[in-house]
C-alpha cells in the first residue's frame, strides 16, 4: 500500500512539473522587418520600440503566466525574402502570432501565409491600401490580416487636400517610385486628386536608389507644376528636394509620412524645411506617449528616435496583441484573432486609448483622416502644424 502511494505520489508530482513547466514556456512571437537596407531605420526603429514593449511586459510576469519570446527576422525589404521569413517564423519557429514588416511589397509577398496558417498579424508598417483587404468576409470567413499604420487612401487624401483644398493649387506633378508602395499610392494619388477635379499635370516614376531626378523634374517644372507631390522612400525623397535646388526651382513638397524619415531629412538637409506630411503620432500626445519616449531614449541612449513614426505604432501592436491574448485566455491563432476584433478591455497606446480598434469586419485602425495630422520638417525636427 505504502509503495502504491509512493508511486501515486511520484506521478502526481511529475504532473504538477510537467504542467508548470508548460505554463513556464514561452509564447513566441514573430517580428520581422528591413534590420538592413535603405528602409532600415524604420525597421529598427521598429524593432527597438517591440524589444521595450515586450521587456515591459516580461517584468510585469508575462501573459497568461508565460513570457513573451520574440522570434526576429530580417526580411532586407526584400518581397521574396518576406515571404520566406514568414513561412520560417509560422512552420519552424512555431510563432502563435507575429508583428512587424515596413514595406508594403513584402507585406503583400507574406500575407497569405499568415492566413493560411490562421496566424495573426498586426503590422505598423506597411500602408498600400490592399493590405488589409486580402482575405476579407465574405470570400474568407476569417481575415487574420490587421494594421496599425495610415492606408495609402486616407494619405492620399490628406495630401490632396493639403494641395488643393486648403492651398488651392490646380497644377501639380507626382513623382512616385517604381516599387509597389509608389506605384499604388500614386494610383491613391491620381483617385484622390480626380475627386477633386484635378489632374496632376506630370506624373513621374523613378527607381530605388536613384541619384539624379533632374529629369523627373524638368517635366514638373515645364509643365508649370506649383507643388511636388511624392511617394517613395526617405533618400530618394532627398534627392528630389536637393534636385530642386540645384535647378534654382522651388515649390512645396507635400507627400505621405516617408518625408518624416531621417535618412530623407538628413540627406536633404536645409532642402528638407518646410515638406508636409500625413503623421498619426505626436510626442506630447498623452502621458503613454511621453512615457515611451523617455524609455525609448534611456533604455537606447540616443537623443531622438531615428523613426519615431513607425516605432510609436509597433510598440503599441505589443500591447493589442497581449490585450487578445489575456482576453482569448489562449494562444491559438483563431481565438486571438476573434479577441482582436473584440476587444473587451480598453488599452493604453502611444497613438491613442485604443477602445474597441477592430471588429470582424474592419481590421483598420485608421477608417478616415480624423486621427492623424499633418506634420511639417522645421529646424530638422518633424513637428505638428500648429494651425491645424
Amino acid at each position: 500500500m505504502s509503495r502504491l502511494l509512493s508511486c501515486i505520489g511520484i506521478t502526481a508530482f511529475a504532473a504538477a512539473f510537467a504542467f508548470n513547466a508548460q505554463a513556464a514556456d514561452p509564447i513566441k512571437i514573430g517580428l520581422s522587418g528591413p534590420f538592413t537596407g535603405g528602409s532600415s531605420p524604420m525597421g529598427i526603429s521598429m524593432r527597438d520600440a517591440v524589444r521595450l514593449a515586450v521587456d515591459e511586459v516580461n517584468k510585469s510576469g508575462g501573459v497568461l503566466g508565460r513570457p513573451l519570446q520574440l522570434i526576429e527576422r530580417d526580411d532586407e525589404a526584400k518581397n521574396e525574402r518576406g515571404a520566406q521569413v514568414a513561412q520560417e517564423l509560422i512552420y519552424k519557429e512555431n510563432v502563435v502570432a507575429s508583428l512587424g514588416v515596413i514595406n508594403t511589397g513584402v507585406m503583400l509577398a507574406s500575407a497569405r501565409f499568415y492566413q493560411e496558417a490562421k496566424i495573426p498579424m498586426i503590422t505598423p508598417g506597411p500602408t498600400g491600401t490592399t493590405v488589409t483587404k486580402l482575405f476579407q468576409p465574405p470570400e474568407h470567413p476569417a481575415n487574420y490580416i490587421f494594421r496599425v499604420s495610415l492606408p495609402d487612401n486616407i494619405q492620399a487624401e490628406m495630401i490632396a487636400e493639403e494641395a488643393v483644398g486648403r492651398r488651392g493649387y490646380k497644377k501639380v506633378a507626382i513623382l512616385a517610385d517604381s516599387s509597389n508602395y509608389g506605384q499604388l499610392g500614386r494610383e491613391d494619388m491620381v483617385a484622390a486628386l480626380e475627386k477633386r477635379g484635378v489632374k496632376p499635370v506630370a506624373v513621374e516614376k523613378f527607381n530605388i536608389k536613384d541619384v539624379d531626378m533632374t529629369p523627373q523634374l524638368l517635366r514638373a517644372k515645364s509643365a508649370e507644376a506649383e507643388a511636388i507631390l511624392t511617394y517613395g522612400v526617405g533618400p530618394e525623397l532627398a534627392q528630389i528636394a536637393n534636385g530642386m535646388t540645384k535647378l534654382g526651382w522651388r515649390v512645396p513638397m507635400i507627400g505621405s509620412h516617408t518625408l518624416s524619415m531621417p535618412n530623407f531629412i538628413e540627406t536633404a538637409g536645409a532642402n528638407a524645411e518646410g515638406a508636409v506630411f500625413p503623421q498619426t503620432f505626436v510626442a506630447d500626445a498623452n502621458p503613454k506617449a511621453k512615457a515611451f519616449i523617455e524609455n525609448f531614449k534611456k533604455t537606447y541612449k540616443v537623443e531622438r528616435i531615428a523613426a519615431v513614426g513607425w516605432a510609436a505604432p509597433a510598440y503599441d501592436t505589443v500591447y493589442l496583441l497581449v490585450a487578445a491574448i489575456k482576453q482569448a485566455g489562449s494562444t491559438d491563432g483563431a481565438k486571438v484573432r476573434e479577441a482582436l476584433e473584440t476587444l473587451n478591455d480598453k488599452v493604453e497606446g502611444t497613438l491613442m486609448t485604443y477602445n474597441k480598434p477592430f471588429s470582424k469586419d474592419v481590421h483598420e485602425l485608421f477608417t478616415d483622416p480624423s486621427k492623424a495630422v499633418m506634420s511639417t520638417i522645421k529646424n530638422g525636427e518633424v513637428v505638428k502644424i500648429s494651425s491645424r
